[in-house]
């Protein structure tokens, strides 16, 4: 659920001492004599790390209320379903299932390694650093979060200084459950992402955007770093004729207009067969207006829609609005623009040119084009013929025309007759593939992905790998070639 640019020039660190490379080195040196302790951590004691952070964040749920607002507008109700409810739920999961997590997973010896045990390890990957995106601010920094102390890990975190109410709190939150040399946070800009990322850490969380993530992803190269990104992209939906179209409509307005679409695994763009596209249509206007106003100043006022981040990405939203509307797109509600207010409306378009911007940026925002299809194949091909989607979602009733999407198209995540709730799932890997992400998150995916899955094999000694050993007389030579001959054979 990553942050898109363009942003707002990269403010000044709240602290010049903080932001100092020497001091953020001091801080990450101090973390390796933690991270050697922590390597043999138990269960418990990673369980009541978790359980540290999450009274503290339930302790600070009305001031969170208060810096949503602050930040970006959002309703009460949508910091706790979008930010508090996945990290609760997070933690819950961890806290429940890390014993059996952490235990040696037994592996059955091959053909050729009879004789054997072999089993793999799960130790921690060490000194961390989580960078998170100012679209979700607590979600997405305290999720991760969570998975690497599961795993045992020590943590540098970076909250975006896009949200800088939120920002401050999640740093107060985690000094207040943590000494630095456990957990540390550095709040900042530009400067302090540059130190962060200078150092060799041993592994690096990274959500934002695909052009943020190419560069982190060269700075992890330097040390060789291992690295997961969670990036984004333009997320295609297909409404087929089969489809409930009430049940679409109601899903897909919420989807994505939830954080007021900004948001990586919001819908991007709607393909809509054109047998249901007008009654598809109507059913999206009446809930639009039912959830936000039934008047263009009722929406603008209505306290139930989060607002633009700020100015700068308001102005980006409005300038593929303009751009589109120009080259002929059909506006069927919305496309009013305050930008001293950072309100874009909720806005549906048809007729969208293919050629419009629209049609090629990550619209990262509540603007949804809804083209019109009559042949599955096309739609396929349009989707193919684009970079690999984070998430795809159709609406189908019709088990043929599922195969064929699932089986045809390629996406980090994807949802049938719903949206957005493959990121909820505990349960399934989230990430993205290639240009939408690099490794996944959530649960056990988050556990194994801040650890290292170490290979162990102990040896009998009745295992005859002399025979291998030189000098390759005739015979020897001859039982080694029968050995690969054996390998020819079916398995049990």
């Amino acid at each position: 659920m990553n942050a898109t640019p363009p942003q707002e020039p990269l403010a000044d660190d709240r602290s010049p001492a903080e932001s100092d490379p020497r001091h953020i080195r001091a801080v990450f040196d101090g973390h390796r004599e933690t991270a050697l302790r922590w390597r043999y951590s138990t269960a418990k004691e990673r369980i009541v790390r978790i359980k540290r952070l999450r009274d503290a964040m339930m302790t600070k749920r009305d001031a969170l209320y208060d810096a949503f607002s602050c930040d970006l507008r959002k309703p009460a109700a949508e910091v706790e379903a979008s930010e508090l409810l996945p990290v609760m739920d997070e933690m819950r999961h961890a806290i429940g299932r890390i014993k059996s997590w952490m235990k040696p997973h037994k592996v059955h010896p091959t053909a050729t390694m009879l004789g054997t045990s072999g089993w793999v390890q799960y130790q921690p990957r060490g000194r961390v650093l989580i960078m998170a995106p100012w679209n979700y601010p607590l979600n997405l920094c305290l999720g991760p979060l969570v998975s690497a102390l599961a795993a045992g890990n020590t943590a540098i975190v970076k909250p975006s200084e896009m949200a800088p109410s939120v920002s401050a709190l999640l740093t107060g939150i985690i000094s207040e459950t943590f000494p630095r040399s456990e957990v540390a946070v550095f709040e900042g800009g530009l400067p302090t992402a540059q130190a962060l990322l200078d150092l060799p850490f041993d592994h690096i969380f990274f959500t934002g955007s695909p052009s943020v993530g190419k560069i982190v992803m060269t700075a992890a190269a330097r040390h060789l770093t291992s690295v997961t990104l969670e990036l984004g992209g333009k997320s295609p939906t297909i409404v087929g004729q089969t489809a409930d179209i009430r049940l679409a409509a109601e899903t897909l307005m919420w989807g994505k207009f939830l954080n007021d679409g900004q948001t990586c695994v919001a819908p991007d763009h709607v393909y809509v067969h054109d047998s249901v596209k007008q009654d598809f249509i109507a059913e999206c206007l009446k809930v639009l207006r039912a959830r936000y106003g039934e008047t263009p100043n009722g929406r603008k006022q209505t306290p139930d829609l989060t607002h633009v981040v700020n100015r700068r990405h308001a102005h980006r939203i409005a300038a593929l609005l303009a751009d589109a509307t120009e080259r002929g797109a059909r506006i069927l509600i919305g496309g009013d623009v305050d930008i001293t207010d950072n309100y874009v409306a909720p806005t549906l378009m048809d007729r969208v040119p293919a050629d419009a911007k629209i049609m090629e940026e990550e619209i990262f925002g509540p603007l949804l084009p809804i083209l019109d299809f009559s042949q599955l194949d096309q739609v396929i091909a349009d989707i193919n013929a684009r970079p690999k989607p984070l998430a795809l979602y159709l609406w189908s009733r019709d088990r043929q025309e599922i195969d064929q999407v699932m089986g045809q198209t390629t996406s980090g995540g994807a949802c049938i007759n719903h949206c957005m709730m493959q990121f909820a799932h505990g349960g399934l890997p989230f990430g993205g593939v290639n240009t939408s992400g690099i490794g996944n998150a959530h649960g056990h995916y988050g556990f194994r992905t801040f650890s290292h899955e170490r290979a162990v094999l102990r040896s009998s000694p009745l295992m005859l790998v002399k025979m291998f050993y030189p000098p390759y007389t005739k015979s020897r030579s001859r039982i080694i070639r029968r050995v690969v001959d054996m390998l020819r054979l079916p398995m049990l």
